[in-house]
């Protein structure tokens, strides 16, 4: 079963809540059980985990090379490339790595084979475990503008060809942009984590649009720092069919413990059954 913890906007306790996810599936006796890091401008999992990693791998997009001396200029690079990468000028053709995706369009194109590829690193794929959980996460490298593809070889690098953990749990990035999409793709269930404010409210709503009624992917919610002043959100979630499975209180020791680095089901052992039975009742909506 494949849970992408994900958020319509930041600080609402995705992390908090994936983490905890992760290592309540581990004490359930799930093992195998997988935890990723999605979240790569902002990889901040292993903050709350005692993780040690054993393999590294960079990751890039191949970006376009143009052999001067066997281009012609004839123009057909610009013409098939969408993301605008490259340009023709009267002695020579500009290529901008920073605005290609890496689709090889203009490699294959190119009628007098000029063009080569090469491989433009834009961030690091770290893999290993904390105790029996293990770990992996990506990290875009500084003044990149594309996580997208970091996400894309994380997932790809831990779940293909490999021995599948029985659990995983994918810590996506906040909002609903192309990461999110990418994260949340080939999930089985999407738990999105809200706050009961205005702004939760909103950006819950966007969410839901983008991954279950898009993707077609099942999510259900869970409701932190919970005051019961604002019923807005559950209101929401009633009329659009959309499950709460959990309620996490407005609590200054579960801010205690995000601020120290402390999972919350170890400084709060009471948790612990608590995430055991939203993992029951998460994989109770996949089987339903």
């Amino acid at each position: 079963m494949i849970v992408a913890v994900a958020s319509g906007k930041g600080g609402t306790g995705k992390t908090t809540v994936a983490v905890s996810l992760a290592l309540a599936a581990v004490a359930e006796g799930n093992a195998p059980v997988a935890l990723l890091d999605c979240d790569v401008e902002s990889p901040d999992d292993a903050l709350f985990l005692d993780a040690e990693f054993d393999r590294k791998q960079e990751c890039g997009l191949p970006v376009p090379e143009v052999d001067a001396e066997v281009c012609n200029l004839c123009g057909r690079c610009t013409e098939v490339c969408e993301f605008h990468a490259l340009t023709v000028l009267p002695d020579r053709v500009l290529v901008f790595p920073g605005l290609c995706h890496g689709c090889g369009s203009c490699v294959s194109n190119c009628p007098e084979s000029a063009i080569r590829e090469r491989l433009r690193v834009i961030g690091l794929l770290e893999a290993g475990h904390a105790g029996e959980l293990a770990f992996a996460r990506g990290t875009l490298r500084v003044g990149e503008a594309m996580a997208t593809p970091v996400i894309r070889q994380l997932k790809q690098w831990q779940l293909n060809g490999r021995t599948r953990p029985q659990t995983i749990i994918l810590d996506a990035p906040p909002g609903t942009a192309c990461p999110v999409v990418e994260t949340v793709r080939g999930a089985d269930f999407a738990l999105l984590v809200t706050e009961p404010t205005p702004f939760g409210l909103h950006d819950l709503e966007q969410a839901v649009d983008v991954i279950r009624d898009v993707l077609r992917i099942p999510v259900g919610v869970v409701i932190n720092r919970e005051m019961g002043s604002d019923p807005r959100v559950g209101d929401y979630c009633a009329r659009a069919g959309v499950p709460i499975l959990l309620r996490i209180p407005f609590d200054r020791r579960v801010a205690e413990a995000y601020s120290e680095g402390i999972p919350l089901i170890e400084a709060e052992p009471a948790y612990g059954q608590v995430f055991r039975t939203l993992l029951s009742s998460i994989a109770a909506e996949v089987d339903s």
